[in-house]
């Protein structure tokens, strides 16, 4: 009986420490997170993501913006020379606007917009 009472305490420690182990959770940084899920930078998944999560904010940015200049769609599409309903499809992010229309929008809003171009150093050349 002893041993029976030692081997379930044995038992319970062992459920114990296993549970105590389960309970700790890893940290992670955002940018491991999507290292881990996504691909490394330079991935085509990994680009992908960035692409659209650029597009989503530009979206979120020029409703803001007009929003906040008290526009209506149609109002800004006729300062631009487009149809409400590009504004619409821009704003939900939709990603088949040319970069021209991005600018017309934005001087429309009287807002600045700057593009960033990152050059990579390892470029080589080839001949494909």
């Amino acid at each position: 009986m002893k041993k029976q009472k030692g081997l379930k305490k044995n038992i319970f420690q062992v459920k114990r420490a296993n549970h105590k182990k389960q309970n700790k959770m890893k940290t992670m940084t955002f940018d491991e997170l999507k290292d881990k899920y996504l691909g490394e930078k330079g991935t085509p998944e990994r680009d992908g993501y960035e692409l659209e999560l650029k597009v989503e904010i530009l979206g979120e940015t020029i409703k803001a913006i007009r929003k906040e200049r008290d526009l209506t769609q149609e109002e800004l599409g006729k300062l631009v020379g487009v149809n409400k309903s590009q504004i619409s499809k821009l704003e939900r992010n939709t990603k088949n606007v040319t970069i021209a229309t991005i600018l017309r929008i934005f001087r429309a809003l009287k807002a600045n917009i700057k593009f960033s171009v990152e050059k990579e150093d390892n470029f080589k050349k080839s001949m494909v």
